[in-house]
């Protein structure tokens, strides 16, 4: 039986500081994960911390699935 379902990976981060966050920082950082393939799929304010947390997937390649199963270099 074949996989049909897409695969995905995520990235979750969170900007900012305890006196908000720039439009600008927000923006800039989309852009950046835009350009790597990322796509936002939620964005939002942990309570009182002025800062954001997003929330972005991309589909899962075979090249980072091979990078995933290797054992880590120390």
């Amino acid at each position: 039986m074949t996989d049909e379902y897409q695969k995905w990976e995520y990235r979750v981060q969170t900007i900012g500081s305890l006196f908000g966050t720039k439009d600008e920082l927000i923006q800039a950082t989309l852009d950046e994960w835009g350009e790597e393939g990322w796509e936002a799929v939620n964005v939002f304010t942990p309570e009182n911390s002025g800062k954001i947390t997003i929330v972005a997937k991309r589909p899962l390649t075979e090249r980072v699935r091979r990078m995933r199963s290797m054992p880590l270099q120390r």
